[in-house]
């Protein structure tokens, strides 16, 4: 009954940082942005009186996810340090083709990582995590080995 992953939602506490780091680093582009309030999103939400600004972003017009940002006039922003060990979503995670190249490209822009990129122990990836301007975990991963692919549940 699905059909794919329509876009993740990540709230920001500054639009304009968020786009930097989105657009401008990470090569995403804006596919629309919304000031959006009323009893629809309020009923949505499940909040009173929402005043939101949302961008969508799209990285390709071959891949379909989208990543929504959302600031969040309205209702008071809680910021700190994602823990990858929390219940509920965790992070998620971009394929890039050269994850040196973006590691070094970002550390010179001051995003923080946990550590440099990473070979797995199978050689399948190159792999390293970086924290957005809100402390959003981000996987970055660089497939190496395509013959090491990974199965669907239950054909392992």
């Amino acid at each position: 009954m699905i059909k794919e992953v329509r876009h993740i939602g990540i709230s920001v506490t500054d639009m304009n940082k968020s786009l930097k780091f989105y657009k401008d680093l990470l090569g995403f582009k804006i596919e629309r942005e919304m000031n959006e309030s009323g009893i629809h999103i309020d009923s949505m939400l499940s909040l009173d009186n929402v005043k939101v600004n949302t961008v969508k972003l799209s990285i390709s017009e071959t891949n379909n996810t989208l990543i929504e940002l959302l600031q969040f006039i309205s209702h008071p922003n809680i910021s700190g340090k994602s823990d990858i060990t929390k219940i509920g979503t965790s992070h998620f995670a971009l394929t890039v083709n050269n994850l040196d190249q973006l590691y070094s490209k970002l550390k010179n822009n001051g995003i923080n990582f946990n550590s440099s990129p990473q070979l797995s122990p199978d050689g399948y990836a190159k792999v390293a995590f970086c924290l957005d301007p809100d402390n959003t975990l981000i996987e970055l991963v660089e497939v190496l080995d395509t013959s090491i692919i990974e199965k669907p549940r239950g054909e392992e």
